[in-house]
């Protein structure tokens, strides 16, 4: 007939930005595009180099006489310690805590307004106490970065252990299951979606911690160095330090986000 179409004839589906590989791609677009418009700003704006330094002369750090000064790799590792080793514990400490309060209604009622109150507590105001009690170094940074994030994690997953359907827990008890084999076969796999949503937050927050631990006091890592650097006005290795931080940050993000995609439907996930 004459308008209806052929039998066989196919149309090719058009991308979306739900496609991964095509999120990505605009990912990876628009980081170069940002790259582009800081050289481009750089060199024809006449920015002087202590001002901004361009995308060349801050990837020059990394080589040459002058990199052997800044101890990148040194540093890098110190600054992803802290990042890693606070959030880790903040992640252990945060589930169990909400586990608890799950498990026990007046231990939440008991303890919870005290971590509100400490969560009130500025970071800034409470570094200076934790590098009195446990002194410069590695650890102190972890505990401010531990600080930071741990109450998001917290409170995600209390709700997420509490969004289990009642009718559910009813039918599990009356079956004579133990609270363990309520927590590992129901309430756990329908909190991971909000788990990681708070782990997501907390990513975000780990970083912040470590390096205004490093600003505070340290003899060591990458925050440490920029306050080094900011002396003599070297802007292109302050740079280089805020762009290793913000890869270390990515690097954390993105290792959540792959465990998410492994272990939570596509249709669960909390955005």
């Amino acid at each position: 007939m004459i308008g209806s179409r052929p039998k066989h004839a196919t149309t090719d589906p058009m991308p979306t930005l739900d496609d991964r590989w095509t999120r990505t791609f605009m990912a990876v677009l628009s980081h170069l595009a940002l790259l582009l418009v800081w050289y481009l700003f750089v060199k024809f704006g006449d920015v002087p180099k202590f001002v901004m330094p361009s995308p060349v002369d801050t990837a020059a750090t990394l080589v040459g006489p002058r990199a052997g000064g800044y101890n990148w790799w040194t540093n890098t590792a110190v600054t992803a310690t802290e990042i890693f080793g606070g959030y880790a514990f903040a992640l252990v400490v945060g589930v169990l805590l909400a586990l608890a309060f799950t498990w026990s209604k007046p231990l939440e009622a008991l303890m919870m307004p005290v971590l509100v109150s400490l969560n009130m507590i500025p970071k800034v105001a409470l570094g200076p106490l934790i590098i009195v009690w446990f002194k410069y170094g590695v650890v102190p940074n972890m505990m401010i970065a531990f600080s930071i994030c741990v109450f998001p994690i917290l409170l995600t997953t209390v709700r997420g252990l509490r969004e289990v359907e009642p009718d559910l827990l009813d039918l599990v008890r009356t079956l004579r299951g133990s609270r363990w084999q309520v927590f590992t076969k129901i309430q756990l796999p329908g909190a991971l979606p909000y788990i990681f949503s708070g782990m997501k937050v907390a990513a975000i927050l780990a970083v912040a911690g470590a390096i205004v631990g490093e600003f505070l006091g340290s003899d060591k890592g990458l925050g440490y160095l920029m306050l080094q650097v900011q002396v003599t006005l070297d802007t292109a290795a302050m740079f280089m330090a805020v762009l290793l931080i913000t890869f270390i940050g990515m690097l954390l993000y993105g290792t959540v986000l792959a465990l998410e995609r492994a272990f939570v439907v596509p249709d669960a996930r909390v955005s």
